[in-house]
């Protein structure tokens, strides 16, 4: 399986029909059906590493203020505690908790839906540990890389672009902010290049990085593709654009 990274951005694309929805669509059919799927949500973000090991994930609505018809969306695919398992035994030594209270948070479904619409595939999320520092969460991506062989499919989601603050809500900006523009160009020629060491120590590429990146939350789930990533396996970009000035919607397939 290749692993894929998605710029989810804002929760109304569950309930929209856009170009990257519509390329969302098209990523479901271009790929082989995985066994399951491993997401890493940049809204799972607390001081564990956790997997859900529920049969019947729930689905979080995990925002607030939004129209009420985001409320009523469900995404009832299947969990695997057998995948959970071997998502612990993979990444031992390091102690991994099985976790019976989460669900599936929106960084998860609002993409899958259009991916996998009919959610008929197990779906279990890894939690990201917030007390740990940046490169960890590249080597927990490298120790995942043997489950793509086992049929699964694992997915970061989060945006390399997430700036808040600077947000357009409510309005289309046609152009997104220079500072953002020049990090996400930046970021794609290292992906090409493979020279992942500057993305991992991101703090180094300066201002539009930090502009880019304020909390790295939606960014981390970047790094456990690129670590699941093997020698020389092509970088794509089936996704691209940026809404609002300073929301990345850009996808990253490794494989």
């Amino acid at each position: 399986m290749p692993a894929i990274f998605f710029g989810h951005g804002n929760p109304m694309n569950a309930l929209q029909r856009n170009d990257w929805t519509d390329a969302w669509r098209a990523i479901g059919t271009s790929l082989p059906r995985p066994r399951a799927i491993l997401c890493v949500s940049a809204h799972w973000y607390l001081p564990a590493t956790l997997v859900t090991a529920t049969i019947a994930p729930r689905t979080i609505h995990d925002f607030g203020r939004f129209p009420r018809e985001l409320y009523q969306v469900q995404y009832p695919a299947p969990g695997s505690p057998e995948v959970a398992h071997r998502v612990q035994e993979v990444l031992a030594p390091l102690a991994v908790d099985l976790d019976h209270a989460w669900g599936l948070d929106h960084g998860t479904w609002s993409v899958l839906l259009h991916v996998y619409p009919a959610a008929d595939i197990p779906v279990l999320q890894l939690s990201i540990d917030e007390s740990q520092p940046v490169a960890f969460h590249f080597e927990l991506g490298k120790r995942l890389a043997p489950l793509r062989d086992e049929g699964i499919l694992i997915v970061g989601s989060g945006n390399m672009v997430h700036n808040l603050h600077t947000y357009a809500w409510g309005r289309h900006i046609p152009e997104p902010f220079d500072w953002a523009s020049r990090f996400e160009m930046r970021a794609k020629q290292l992906l090409l290049d493979g020279e992942f060491e500057p993305l991992v120590n991101y703090e180094s590429l300066g201002p539009d990085a930090l502009l880019a990146i304020p909390t790295p939350d939606h960014y981390l789930p970047l790094l456990y593709v690129l670590g699941a990533r093997r020698n020389n396996e092509a970088i794509t970009f089936p996704v691209q654009g940026v809404d609002g000035g300073s929301i990345s919607m850009l996808a990253v397939q490794v494989g």
